[in-house]
């Protein structure tokens, strides 16, 4: 009995004196695993010219057509009609410009191989009338809270199957794209209708896809064309218009 008591005690003794080391060899194996990369957070979009009043959708559109109603049907119907009616050639258009939320949507009606982003002062002029379309849509889209097209009728097919589904009032891209042209058409104002065109043919590639209803393109135009009645008032916007336009100048891009 004795015997086992001395052989018990020693074993304790023995695993009491291992238990720091086996506890720092564990804590150093943590201490030397590689923690996985932290990603970084985007950034937050703030409004480079405008103001929050300016860009309040209550004051600036009138509420969509209520779920239901006649006039939801018939943009309903109208999406049937422009989605049976399309061609591979245009679907793929508006495939193209679902991936171009930006300036560069317009390279080809400034002019064969231009490219905006080789002209860096009127490339982030018109990043920043992006931006502050873009949060003005956004804004509307939160107040308003229309269903997708697809949303309400599953038979939709869609450029877009993983946008939120409450978010279609009015067309983001589409409030980008005609304040993009209207810009554009402030700068080289020889090709103001080739843009105000190609903004519509762009809005238009919504429809195409079945991410927007005809309403809320139209939406999109009318509210494009309020924040850039408002940027052309802001005097910094003034100041790097021109700078824009004399870039353009020198590129001979336009002889205004």
């Amino acid at each position: 009995m004795i015997r086992r008591l001395l052989v018990s005690t020693t074993l304790i003794a023995a695993i009491s004196l291992a238990a720091p080391v086996l506890t720092s060899t564990a804590s150093a194996q943590v201490a030397s695993k590689p923690s996985a990369p932290l990603v970084p957070a985007k950034p937050k979009k703030v409004l480079k010219y405008l103001v929050a009043p300016d860009i309040d959708p209550k004051r600036l559109l009138p509420p969509p057509p209520v779920d239901g109603s006649a006039m939801a049907l018939a943009d309903l119907a109208e999406l049937h009609r422009i989605i049976a009616a399309r061609t591979p050639e245009r679907l793929a258009q508006a495939q193209w410009d679902d991936g171009h939320e930006d300036a560069s949507a317009f390279n080809a009606t400034v002019a064969a191989g231009f490219d905006v982003a080789k002209v860096p002062m009127t490339a982030e002029l018109l990043e920043d009338v992006n931006v502050d379309a873009g949060l003005a849509a956004a804004a509307a889209k939160s107040l308003f809270a229309r269903k997708r097209p697809w949303a309400v009728d599953p038979t939709i097919p869609t450029c877009d199957p993983n946008d939120a589904p409450l978010t279609s009032y009015p067309s983001g891209h589409s409030t980008r794209g005609y304040a993009i042209a209207m810009t554009y058409a402030l700068l080289i104002p020889e090709k103001a209708q080739a843009f105000m065109s190609r903004g519509a043919d762009y809005a238009y590639s919504r429809q195409v896809c079945g991410s927007h209803y005809p309403s809320d393109t139209a939406a999109s135009q009318a509210l494009a064309a309020a924040l850039v009645a408002t940027l052309v008032k802001n005097p910094e916007f003034q100041s790097k218009l021109e700078a824009a336009r004399a870039e353009l100048r020198v590129g001979h891009y336009t002889g205004q």
